[in-house]
């Protein structure tokens, strides 16, 4: 597990390390929850144009994915594992390039960002018809983007994004098949 840890440290510091400032404005505000509104209700418009009337149900659904992401991330492995943020790692301190948005809390490990964002990717993946292929090819973008400026911005190391993003993609899944199993979208 230490040599783990060494090999995330080392690809943190690398990938932490590629700043500039036209990327530091990107990837602050791709880390901004509320930056995003717009793209939510976009996101919304389509589920309620392709499912009408039972766009309620993929709308709760989506919630669901996202509470058990978010509780899954901060409230089960956060202080189960207790894994310091890179920010919050005295050795790291004076070394790493932390955003305006500032260290975040003490735990790192899984990132909550990660977990939801890929979450929400992967239920919708899943769900949209073929028709919404180049959406499906955006939302990828989207949560590579978001995760990766956990990274970026000092906030998280690699593992800690990747596991949330694997975390993210059982939880899509799992609750899209649950939304198809259970017949919510059937035809009225």
């Amino acid at each position: 597990m230490k040599e783990i840890n060494k090999i995330d440290t080392e690809i943190f510091i690398f990938l932490n390390g590629l700043h500039n400032p036209f990327l530091d404005v990107i990837m602050f505000w791709a880390s901004d929850k509320l930056f995003w509104v717009p793209f939510y209700i976009f996101l919304v418009v389509i589920i309620y144009r392709e499912y009408k009337r039972r766009s309620i149900y993929v709308l709760i659904t989506i919630a669901l994915t996202i509470f058990f992401c978010d509780q899954t991330a901060s409230h089960l492995f956060k202080p189960l594992v207790k894994r310091l943020r890179p920010s919050h790692e005295p050795f790291l301190k004076d070394i790493i390039h932390l955003s305006e948005a500032g260290p975040g809390g003490m735990y790192g490990f899984i990132s909550s960002h990660a977990t939801n964002v890929s979450g929400l990717a992967t239920f919708l993946f899943f769900l949209l018809p073929r028709k919404y292929n180049t959406l499906k090819i955006i939302l990828i973008f989207w949560a590579c983007i978001v995760s990766y400026s956990r990274i970026y911005n000092g906030v998280h190391y690699p593992l800690d994004v990747i596991c949330g993003m694997l975390v993210g993609l059982l939880y899509g899944y799992i609750f899209k098949m649950l939304l198809v199993e259970f017949n919510f979208l059937q035809s009225e």
